[in-house]
């Protein structure tokens, strides 16, 4: 049998590599196996982060592995986890590339994936001005004409929210609105128009969203969209490793159930990040891999 790692981290995003950082100041050894397929890769920059706001998230990832290149204990392997099995020295974990390492702990860390409305024009404007999070990118189009591509209860949340950074929000439902009368009192106390025409698709200029156009072949001039996304896991591999999942919910369809030490239902399986939050955000991202690599390390104390 090959070297035998204290801790495999599956991704190598912001709770990754904030998870290998402990692990390693820790003296832990640890494999960090990243795919390169962080879902936010396509933005602009990222908004909010101190000390890094505004910055493409390429520059976080590369700094972050830079640092770890300090750690004698931590190795950073690009591929791809497949699978994962409880073995006798706890986990045998099988690579893309046909390889296979053996690990104490594993910390499912890979993130999670988009799922968007299909709307022609929308993939190239995804991180830009067509976004999911105000939080992140209401900055950047602040005081211009927006939009919101949602319907029902999360509708309402998002268009009155997003009143925050424009006066003009106009929510676009898609088809005939699942608005209550009630909703529709709110939208309007907020001041928010609500569009029930059909979106045929996104027109862009310069690389930026320009318009909204619709079936009928009218188009309203916008400068961003907010677009209601439903996160969904990656792959295949948290439920082959047996890790219980959370009720879904309209965010996140099936993030990993973890308790207050980021463990799952599986002994020596741990994970933090979007696969296991309900709010994807990279700072808390960065707190919960950070948190994460902690309780790892108190669980080797309690082994011994």
């Amino acid at each position: 049998m090959d070297k035998i790692w204290d801790c495999v981290i599956v991704g190598g995003g912001a709770a990754g590599l904030s998870a290998a950082l402990v692990l390693g100041r820790a003296r832990r050894a640890t494999l960090v196996v990243d795919a390169g397929t962080q879902s936010n890769l396509a933005a602009h920059g990222i908004g909010g982060l101190l000390g890094f706001d505004g910055a493409p998230p390429a520059r976080l990832y590369a700094k972050g592995r830079a640092e770890l290149s300090a750690y004698p204990d931590v190795e950073v392997r690009q591929g791809e986890v497949v699978a994962a099995e409880v073995s006798e020295e706890g986990f045998a974990v099988e690579l893309a590339d046909g390889g296979v390492v053996w690990t104490r702990r594993v910390l499912l860390a890979m993130g999670m994936r988009y799922e968007s409305p299909d709307v022609s024009g929308l993939p190239e404007l995804w991180g830009r001005s067509v976004f999911h999070c105000p939080f992140c990118h209401g900055w950047e189009v602040r005081d211009k004409p927006l939009a919101v591509l949602a319907d029902g209860d999360r509708a309402v949340h998002m268009a009155t929210l997003l009143r925050g950074w424009s006066d003009d929000v106009v929510l676009l439902t898609g088809g005939p609105a699942e608005l209550t009368d009630a909703h529709r009192a709110r939208l309007s106390e907020a001041g928010v128009v609500v569009d029930e025409r059909v979106v045929a698709g996104l027109r862009s200029a310069e690389g930026e969203l320009d318009a909204v156009v619709f079936a009928d072949g009218t188009a309203m001039a916008r400068g961003g969209l907010l677009i209601a996304t439903t996160l969904h896991q990656r792959s295949a591999l948290a439920a082959k490793l047996g890790v219980d999942f959370a009720a879904a919910s309209p965010v996140s369809a099936e993030a990993i159930e973890i308790d207050a030490m980021y463990r799952t239902s599986v002994p020596g399986v741990f994970a933090a990040g979007d696969v296991s939050a309900q709010m994807p955000q990279v700072a808390a991202a960065i707190a919960a891999g950070s948190a994460a690599a902690a309780s790892i390390v108190a669980s080797f104390m309690e082994e011994r």
